[in-house]
């Protein structure tokens, strides 16, 4: 059996480490709202050979849109990003493009207002304060009559909150270097890690807990301390996690494969959530003894 809760300050440490490179990105403005949450408009094209980047968006600014991002996509897409523009404009942009850079065609156009941006944000502020209420709430009433109850409450918010730590400040990272962006999908990623975090932890708390009654009805000389039954119990969780997030990684590794471009970034936010999610219930934050 591995000793898991006795090598605890590794664990702490190992979780800073990851967790400081993306506290830092966040602090200097890494996170970058895409055009759901700020409103704006969204280009897609294809062109009929491979372009560069940078080319593109030398036109772009050219043609007045010198804040517009430009992501390169499968054969030979772009997605231009920029503040919300008309139709007409739209199309100015796009002939200029097209006569710069080589013919193609245009896949797909969308424009958000601010109004609607600052309300999806607004929006998903409130999912994620109201799912991690509800969560708690949960918790507490499940595990009431449990030894320890608080305890266990402290390290399943904690589980939360460094999961949700971890996939924003990957995200910064990623702006930082990639210039990328997150939207409404990105915010459904984070409240799908946030319940698959949480039902990982219930599952080490359930087997806990009957250990614990287990180990309660033994004679006191005997008896193992809560330390040593929470170590058991972690044990005997650690097969079934990790058989349960290998299959449902395995699946997420194929779609950001073969999904495609307009769901690879979601779907990697819940790869990296899922991982991270596996690793703060089993060897982290479940395991806080006061």
């Amino acid at each position: 059996m591995f000793k898991i809760t006795s090598r605890r300050p590794w664990w702490y440490l190992l979780s800073l480490s990851v967790l400081l490179p993306g506290i830092i990105a966040l602090l200097t403005g890494g996170l970058k709202p895409g055009i759901d949450l700020t409103g704006g408009s969204l280009l897609h094209l294809r062109f009929d050979q491979p372009v560069q980047q940078h080319f593109i968006q030398d036109i772009a600014a050219e043609s007045g849109y010198p804040r517009a991002t430009v992501q390169l996509t499968d054969l030979n897409g772009v997605l231009i990003r920029t503040e919300t523009i008309d139709s007409e404009n739209k199309s100015i942009l796009v002939d200029a493009l097209f006569e710069r850079a080589g013919t193609g065609q245009e896949l797909s156009f969308s424009s958000i207002g601010p109004v609607v941006g600052s309300e999806l944000t607004r929006a998903a502020i409130v999912a994620v304060l109201v799912a991690s209420t509800l969560i708690l709430a949960y918790i507490t009433w499940a595990f009431r009559r449990m030894e320890r109850p608080m305890v266990l409450g402290i390290s399943a918010i904690g589980a939360l909150i460094h999961d949700a730590i971890f996939l924003l400040g990957l995200f910064a990272v990623l702006g930082h270097l990639a210039d990328v962006q997150i939207d409404a999908l990105f915010v459904t990623a984070v409240l799908t890690v946030i319940g698959f975090s949480v039902n990982d932890t219930i599952v080490v708390f359930d087997r806990i807990r009957e250990n614990r009654q287990r180990h309660l009805g033994m004679p006191e000389s005997e008896r193992p301390s809560f330390e040593e039954t929470v170590n058991l119990s972690v044990n005997q969780s650690l097969t079934r996690s990790l058989n349960t997030s290998l299959t449902a990684l395995l699946v997420l590794f194929a779609l950001i494969m073969l999904g495609g471009p307009t769901i690879r970034l979601f779907v990697t936010a819940l790869a990296a959530g899922f991982l991270v999610g596996t690793y703060s219930s089993l060897f982290n934050l479940s395991l806080i003894h006061i």
